[in-house]
């Protein structure tokens, strides 16, 4: 349940808007690993009453972080979540698009308002990212000095494009492949899948859809690994793009289907087991089957035949010992870090918070350190140990290893 079901669930219409657009603004956070303070949370709740308007909870959350105090208690991290989060909430509840470039980059501006300096700039630089999904690879995203045209041209095509005599199914494909290719424009340096999800929001709003729900909210994490997937390529070993991931989501999304979307599915070199429920549960639909029973296979049943897998397909690095074999030579520091690890990335302080350690070079001398050696874990900006928003996450077979 998430902190604005109440409101969704059982209360007035103007609760309920309001209930869905924090519940959006909040869950979108989950795209960079960030996650908003308790007292944003409170905050909106009184908004969602009635109690403050947006701008207030905008300002309270302002004079929040300006106190000292609080600055001291709470991450960079947390107050970029706070003041995202009320940025999108603002603009959720606003009835009101522009399907431009100005409009695009505007959607930017308001998110970032009060976070970043470059907020609405578009970047000037080229960029890469290393991907979780992709074992650390990066998609190719569009050249600086060509940003803008890129924008421009696709919103025109989209613009032209004729959506009558096509089925629900053909309309979902198409909005699939148009969202997946502004986002692979990436024109700003930071803030990219948070912007292109409220821009399709407010897209799909002006196109008469009801959006009214909690997919952006709840599969924010694989809304952004399956536009990762339908944006890479690599000839040499053989991965094409694949937007069926993506689409899974827009079809659950505008066609109320229950495909299941989990991000193992989204792993390049997914081992066999994992593809085999994935077939599975891409062959059924919300209308013959009911959710709990899209996955055939118990809990136990899974594990079990995953242990059994051997970890050279889980690596580029054969080796002819089981992952149950691996398991017991882990050591408990690197057991535990595993196990408060799932699909996100995580601060050092997040990451010592969830351990319950409070001694930074303990923690990095018998957790952190080891389990990089050990290619369990990796920084998200390898070049930059020192980067600001330093983070850290499960590899591939660090991932393999915890399920």
């Amino acid at each position: 349940m998430s902190d604005f079901d109440e409101y969704i669930r059982q209360g007035e219409p103007q609760e309920k808007e309001r209930g869905y657009a924090w519940q959006t603004a909040v869950g979108l956070q989950a795209v960079d690993g960030l996650k908003p303070s308790e007292y944003l949370i409170a905050t909106a709740r009184q908004h969602i009453e009635g109690d403050i308007t947006i701008d207030e909870v905008r300002q309270l959350i302002k004079s929040y972080y300006e106190s000292k105090e609080n600055r001291v208690a709470n991450t960079d991290d947390t107050e970029e979540a706070d003041k995202v989060s009320a940025n999108i909430a603002k603009l959720l509840n606003e009835r009101t698009f522009a399907f431009t470039v100005a409009g695009f980059t505007a959607v930017h501006r308001h998110i970032f308002d009060g976070v970043f300096k470059f907020a609405g700039k578009i970047r000037d630089y080229n960029i890469t990212k290393q991907e979780w999904v992709l074992n650390g690879d990066t998609v190719l995203y569009v050249s600086a000095p060509d940003i803008r045209k890129a924008i421009e041209y696709d919103i025109e095509q989209e613009k032209a494009f004729d959506y009558t005599e096509l089925s629900m199914r053909q309309i979902t494909g198409h909005i699939t492949q148009f969202v997946s290719g502004l986002w692979q424009i990436h024109p700003f340096a930071e803030g990219n899948t948070r912007t292109t999800a409220v821009f399709t929001i407010q897209y799909l709003r002006s196109m008469g859809f009801d959006v009214e729900n909690d997919l952006f909210a709840g599969h924010s994490w694989y809304f952004r690994n399956a536009l990762v997937r339908a944006n890479y390529q690599n000839v040499q070993k053989g991965i094409k793009r694949n937007p069926e991931y993506l689409e899974r989501f827009f079809r659950n999304l505008l066609m109320k289907e229950k495909n299941e979307l989990r991000n193992r599915y989204l792993l390049i070199q997914t081992p066999e087991e994992f593809k085999e429920v994935e077939k599975q549960a891409e062959n059924r639909t919300s209308t013959e089957q009911p959710t709990e029973q899209l996955t055939e296979q118990p809990t136990e049943q899974l594990t079990e035949q995953l242990t059994e897998q051997p970890t050279e397909q889980l690596t580029e690095q054969p080796t002819e010992q089981p992952t149950e074999q691996l398991t017991e030579q882990l050591t408990e520091q690197e057991q535990l870090l595993l196990s408060v690890m799932g699909n996100e990335h995580f601060t050092l302080k997040m990451l010592m918070e969830k351990v319950g350690l409070k001694h930074r070079p303990t923690f990095l001398a018998n957790y952190i350190n080891p389990a990089i050696k050990d290619g369990l874990v990796k920084v998200l900006y390898p070049e930059k140990p020192n980067h600001p928003r330093q983070k850290y996450l499960l590899t591939v077979k660090g991932t393999a290893m915890r399920n």
